[in-house]
Order: structure tokens, then sequence, then C-alpha cells
């Protein structure tokens, strides 16, 4: 009797198995596409499905109209502006005579920024050159625009002349989407739909959720990496590349894998140098991922657009929410993640609606150089000690507000702090 049950008992697994296997040999299943672009392209043309292709933000707005309408005012969609096209990007007065400013609008052939410097690129050929000055849009001044020796890594590769640094190794192919080196042509400059969703076209001809990228559906890292192809500092893993050094990751398509493409700038502990303060943390603009990727946020599984929404807000840097309150989405103190007190106020020490009581005013200073004076925030949301300051000059954000006090005041303040660790004043 039991060797007849445990007969039955096989005959149906071994059913279930054969049945199962049928479902998934007559079942067409379409992967979202979150391995390598190559492997993909390769499993497409095995298929005879033709490979995906770009197709132009444009081609986006028949589907998605409200998001590209969001999108299309974003300083990402608008970062690069052909001056015939649009005049009115242009920030300074040309007409104006300055000693630093030796070209007329009419040899600028395209336009770069426009919230903390904009700057001016003549085309020769078919490649795009700097010209030797940039507009300081907070000072409303002219200054001179010249990567200097023993700042960027890629310095000593190009002569000291700024005609003869093309902006197609060293720029454009983060200020376009699908930039291609062989011919210098791009599907279309600014960060558009493409950039963060990868190539559209089998998602125009076959429309679901299963053809195109979605950034909020991969894991964190690759989620992450969608910005941080270019909200970093760094080098390609293949270099050079045709003769020349690239400044950004060339291959990489979203759905890849960008460490196949791209490492992030080294830096050794304790060391002052251009790109980073001693502690690691970022010494000057486009660090945001170098920073995140170090913070507690990041090993939590957080991404770049938790806190910013990259089709368009009102709020400033394309927050999802006002700064005062973006951080209270998932921090307050009645939230496991902190802060551990029973009011905003006694962790803040400052009134509350105040700038000191504004989460980022402590934990994402403004300590990376963009151009002059003007600073962006700090991403590692690690709290700089006055200790750090007095170490390494690495600025704290108590001293950023109160400017007139020393590092010895700051101090004594924290440690009349009793909701502050003894350990981390000194």
């Amino acid at each position: 009797m039991r060797e007849a049950l445990l007969n039955k008992r096989s005959s149906r697994i071994i059913a279930w198995l054969v049945a199962f296997a049928a479902l998934l040999l007559s079942t067409q299943f379409t992967l979202v596409p979150t391995v390598k672009a190559a492997q993909a392209q390769g499993a497409a043309a095995a298929a005879g499905v033709p490979p995906r292709t770009y197709v132009g933000s444009s081609t986006c707005r028949q589907c998605h109209a409200a998001t590209y309408e969001r999108w299309s005012k974003t300083r990402m969609a608008n970062v690069v502006t052909d001056p015939r096209v649009h005049p009115e990007a242009v920030l300074p007065d040309f007409t104006r005579p300055d000693p630093l400013k030796t070209f007329t609008l009419n040899d600028v052939a395209l336009i770069y920024g426009s919230k903390w410097k904009q700057r001016y690129f003549t085309k020769i050929g078919n490649d795009y050159y700097p010209e030797p000055a940039q507009w300081d849009v907070s000072h409303r001044v002219w200054r001179a625009y010249f990567v200097q020796p023993n700042t960027d890594w890629w310095v000593p590769f190009y002569p000291a002349d700024n005609m003869k640094r093309p902006t197609g190794p060293l720029c454009d192919g983060c200020h376009s989407v699908n930039y291609d080196i062989k011919t210098k042509s791009v599907t279309e400059w600014n960060v558009g739909c493409e950039r963060c969703h990868g190539p559209g076209s089998e998602h125009v001809r076959r429309p679901s959720a299963q053809t195109i990228v979605n950034p909020a559906k991969l894991d964190f890292v690759r989620a992450n990496d969608t910005c941080i192809q270019c909200h970093s500092q760094g080098q390609p893993l293949k270099n050079p590349i045709e003769g020349q050094y690239y400044d950004w990751p060339v291959g990489f398509h979203q759905g890849g894998n960008l460490k196949d493409f791209w490492r992030l700038e080294e830096h050794k502990l304790g060391e002052t140098t251009f790109t980073h303060f001693a502690d690691g943390s970022a010494h000057k603009n486009r660090m945001q991922g170098n920073d995140f990727v170090q913070s507690v946020m990041y090993r939590r599984g957080v991404t770049c657009f938790s806190c910013h929404d990259p089709h368009g807000t009102s709020n400033t840097a394309d927050l999802i929410k006002p700064v005062g309150q973006v951080c209270l989405t998932c921090h307050g103190p009645a939230s496991p993640n902190g802060p551990r007190t029973a009011t905003l106020e006694e962790h803040t020490h400052h009134q509350r609606g105040s700038a000191g009581s504004q989460c980022v005013a402590c934990h994402m200073p403004k300590n990376a150089q963009t151009i002059a004076d003007i600073n962006v925030r700090n991403h590692t949301f690690a709290f700089m000690p006055p200790r750090m300051t007095d170490e390494f000059k690495i600025p704290n954000a108590c001293a950023s507000c109160h400017a007139d006090k020393t590092t010895a005041w700051v101090r004594e303040s924290l440690k009349s702090w009793g909701t502050v660790s003894p350990w981390r004043v000194d």
C-alpha cells in the first residue's frame, strides 16, 4: 500500500514538472532591461527583433504629454541651447565690452548652463570648443574659463589651448542623448527621456512596462547609476578610445551596468585634492554621486529620485517636496530613522522655520565649489564637526552660517547640546 502511494505521489510530481516545463516553453517572456545592453541587444537579434534605437524625447511626448511638459521646463532639458533658436537663453549683455570676453555672440554655436554659470562654445568642423570666458550668474560678472594644470585628471592629455580641447570627449556625452564618438552626432542635445530610460524604439513599437527601462524598478545600485553616470567625477575603464581621452562613460546605455564602463575618481584618505576633501567628500561640483555612494542613505537603498523628481517640480533642485519638508518624508521625531528627540527643535537647536532648522543646513552644507565662492551641497549627509575644519580645512556647517564665529565657539556650543554625543563634538 505504502509503495503504491509513493508511486502515485511520484507520478503526480513528474506530471507537474512536465506541465510546468511545457508552460515555460510555450510562454513568451520579455525581460525588463536590467542586464547589460549588449546582452539585451544580442538576445533581441537572436529572436529576430530589431535592435533598440533612440527615437528622441519628442516621440515620447505623444503618449506622455503631461510628463514631457514638466520635464521640458527643467534645467536638465535646457542645459544646452542654441542662441540663434533661443536668444532668451543668453544671460549676459554681449554688447558691453569686457577684457575677458574676446569673442562675440556670433561666434557662439552652443550655450551650456543657466543656474550658476554659463559657458559658450564655438563650432569648428564637427567639433565644439570652449570660449575663454564664462558668465558668473550669481555675481553677474565675466570670469576666465580655462581648466588649469593639476586639476582634472585629463588635463595632461590635452594642449593648454581651449581650441584644442573639444567638448565631444570631455563634455558632450553627458549633455546629450546617444553621443556617437565616431560621427560626433547626437540624437538630441540635453538630458532627454532616453538618457534615463534607454533607447525607446521597442517601446514605441510595443508600448508596455516591459519594453522600456524604468529606473524606479531597477535595484538601487542601477537605479542610482542612472544619475551617477553624469553626476560624478571619474574615468572610463577604457582610455584612450581611438586616440582620445574621454571624461564620461563611453559605451554605457541605460539598462547596462555602469561599473563595466566607469570608475569613480579615486581618493586617498587624509589627502586634499582638487576633487576631494581629506575625508573623501566633494571638493568641487559634479560629484554628487561620489558623495552619495559613501552615505548611510545609499547603503539603505535610498535613490536619487527618492528626493528629486527629474521630470520637474516647482521646488528648488526639482525636489519632490520643499527643502524644509523633503527630509521629513522619512525622518522625524516619531520616526525610527531619527532624529531621536521628542521635537525637531530639540534636535536642531534652532527655531522651527529658520534656516538653521532645515536638515540640509547641517547635513548638506555647501562645500563643493562650482564657481568663485558659489558652492553646492554635500551629498554624504554627514555632519562635519569643528575638528574636521581645524585638522583638514573642511568647512563645518555651523561656521558656514555663523561666519563670524570660530571653531572654538562651535565646539563650546555643541557641548551644551545634551542631544549631541560628546564624541562627535571634538
